[in-house]
């Protein structure tokens, strides 16, 4: 019997021929990702009693939750990380400004094919799409790794998504992603491995392939991931420390046996998708759009670990281009990183956005959680690329958050109600 890719990378890592479902193995893993919680990881790791980290070239530590700081309690926060990267030496260091932890770890070479990254942020699946085994750990867990340079896991069995077609217009990987989720529910990979193939998955970028990893988390998976192939390679390629030759090895030697036993394998074909949202408030919670069209909208927000890269803003600039939000609607978008907003200003991209209405926010997560910018008021509706619609999670408890892919957002942002982005053409003429 063959073995699954998330049990190579785990295999590898442990220094095994092999391991099975349910076995624990201990592993040292090549990247700690933190980000605003590092000062109270530093905090556990000191009543640790050790005084040194025992691998600083592990961590990658990026401040992105609340920056610049809202208020004081954030700044000695901020403060205190800056004080333990100074002090342990760790060179992988992002201040405020870089970007979100999720995009800024690849895009400075963290992530490769059979890597092992563990990170303190629920959404750490999202490096599966460099084919890396990736998987978010607790602040405690992550003191403990910060001490001892190792951690044990569980080695999950694995399920397998295959998606098939090709998107039709203006249909993401957002969509596809949200109709997953509406299918196997909030619970629907627990503790799983979620493994994308088939041909509609090769044909994704990787901003698109991110999308379906960071969302994962959303049905309960321990880690998602997508085969490194030539797209992973190319977008690699520069960034990480290693070989191009190097990268090519590895990226053949970890990739699931044909024979592989899966726990469960699903199939989608994706030709006749159409785009989808999440209704407050779970992720799961989800419908076509058609079937939400014409909810009042208070704010609009583009960005967010999930759908901020570049081809999500362009893919709202092509809506909004030459046209303007509807009164009373607040668009908020907040590139992912500086690398993706150097780009989308070098392409015209925040230009059009900005001069069609919308307000620019500096890289980070923004009004993602509810503690910095953008936080809602009782009763007011926000549609959202993000990953969450949690009750609160924005702000307001009484507030009400729907989810959707850049194009649906910027529609709806247009419209002034939740619309359709394969309507805008139609009903809402440039300027």
């Amino acid at each position: 019997m063959g073995h699954t890719l998330a049990q190579k990378i785990l295999a590898h890592k442990a220094g095994l021929a092999s391991v099975v479902p349910g076995q624990i193995v201990t592993v040292r893993p090549d990247k700690l990702l933190t980000h605003d919680n590092t000062a109270d990881i530093a905090r556990k790791f000191r009543e640790i009693g050790v005084a040194k980290v025992a691998n600083p070239a592990m961590h990658v530590i990026v401040l992105d939750h609340v920056t610049p700081a809202a208020n004081e309690t954030y700044a000695i926060s901020h403060k205190a990380t800056r004080a333990f990267v100074a002090e342990q030496g760790i060179a992988a260091f992002y201040d405020i400004g870089e970007g979100i932890c999720h995009q800024v770890l690849p895009e400075k070479g963290h992530a490769w094919p059979g890597a092992l990254i563990v990170g303190s942020d629920s959404h750490t699946p999202t490096h599966g799409a460099f084919g890396a085994f990736a998987a978010g750990i607790g602040r405690t867990e992550a003191a403990a790794v910060t001490a001892t340079g190792t951690i044990w896991l569980r080695v999950p069995e694995t399920l397998r998504i295959v998606l098939h077609g090709t998107l039709p217009p203006r249909v993401s990987a957002k969509d596809v992603i949200l109709r997953i989720i509406g299918d196997l529910g909030a619970d629907g990979a627990d503790y799983c491995s979620v493994e994308f193939a088939g041909e509609a998955v090769r044909t994704l970028s990787i901003a698109g392939r991110m999308v379906l990893c960071n969302m994962a988390a959303e049905m309960g998976a321990k880690n998602a991931i997508v085969e490194a192939d030539e797209t992973t390679l190319a977008w690699l390629a520069g960034r990480t420390p290693w070989d191009m030759e190097t990268l090519r090895r590895w990226a053949a030697e970890f990739r699931s046996d044909p024979d592989a036993n899966y726990a469960r394998v699903i199939e989608y074909d994706v030709s006749d998708l159409a785009p989808h949202v999440a209704k407050p408030h779970t992720v799961d919670n989800v419908a076509p759009v058609t079937e939400v069209t014409g909810v009042k909208i208070d704010q609009a927000l583009i960005g967010t670990c999930t759908n901020g890269r570049l081809e999500d803003l362009e893919a709202a600039a092509e809506i909004l281009r030459g046209r303007h939000i509807a009164p009373g609607v607040r668009l908020l978008v907040l590139p992912a990183s500086r690398e993706v907003l150097l780009a989308a200003i070098a392409r015209g991209v925040i230009a059009d956005l900005v001069a069609a209405g919308a307000t620019l926010l500096n890289p980070g997560c923004g009004p993602c959680l509810g503690a910095h910018e953008g936080c809602m008021a009782p009763g007011e509706v926000t549609i959202s690329t993000a990953n969450r619609n949690f009750k609160g999670r924005m702000g307001s408890k009484e507030a009400f958050t729907y989810l959707g892919s850049p194009a649906t957002v910027a529609a709806s942002a247009l419209a002034g109600e939740i619309a359709d982005p394969r309507d805008m053409r139609a009903f809402f003429p440039r300027i």
